[in-house]
């Protein structure tokens, strides 16, 4: 895993962490992460505002918390038969992937998402290894932590390319084209003199 702080979090529930009431579609909730004891990452929990409001005064404290509007799932997600990636759903398996060369590129699609207006940023938090931003699929409130590289102002032009290449190649870099050059080895015999050289005879 290439960094503590660096998850995709389920999506919204559909009903109250505290109440188990159900959620109606339109209805403003609250989103809340909380540090997860078993793991290094962080556990999910949606709120109703009377719940939310109403919590214990010894309740866990989280990580961070926001209000979002709740939106009742479509119910056709699986009539989806493109197979084209989304740039959320390449995200998405980045995210899950943590691979260490995925960071900078991680980042940038969440920006690129941002300014779409697919995600949000909610919050950010300072951690040991650096900035933790937390963004928010607007459609399907998937939640995804991201950390800010700092990348150099020299790199971004190239982080950016590097998104562009994964968006045309559905979410893959592709495989280097390894040229085979046995069929040159082959003609370069024909550079060669007619007669190779002789062997002297043993005596």
């Amino acid at each position: 895993m290439a960094f503590a702080e660096s998850w995709h979090v389920r999506s919204r529930s559909r009903e109250c962490a505290a109440t188990q009431r159900a959620f109606t579609d339109g209805e403003t909730i609250v989103t809340a992460l909380f540090p997860d004891p078993e793991s290094s990452g962080y556990l999910r929990r949606d709120y109703s505002l009377e719940a939310w409001e109403t919590l214990p005064v010894d309740a866990d404290k989280p990580f961070s918390f926001w209000k979002t509007t709740y939106s009742a799932p479509s119910g056709n997600a699986a009539d989806d038969t493109v197979e084209k990636l989304s740039p959320e759903e390449i995200l998405h398996r980045l995210v899950e992937e943590d691979e260490d060369h995925t960071e900078n590129t991680r980042y940038i699609l969440a920006v690129m998402l941002e300014r779409r207006k697919l995600l949000r940023e909610t919050d950010s938090q300072r951690t040991p290894n650096g900035i933790l931003r937390v963004y928010e699929h607007r459609k399907t409130g998937e939640v995804y932590l991201i950390r800010d590289p700092d990348i150099p102002l020299s790199e971004v032009e190239a982080v950016q390319n590097e998104v562009m290449v994964l968006l045309e190649n559905n979410g893959r870099m592709p495989q280097p084209v390894i040229e085979d050059n046995s069929a040159g080895h082959a003609t370069s015999d024909d550079s060669l003199p007619d007669e190779a050289p002789q062997t002297p005879a043993p005596e």
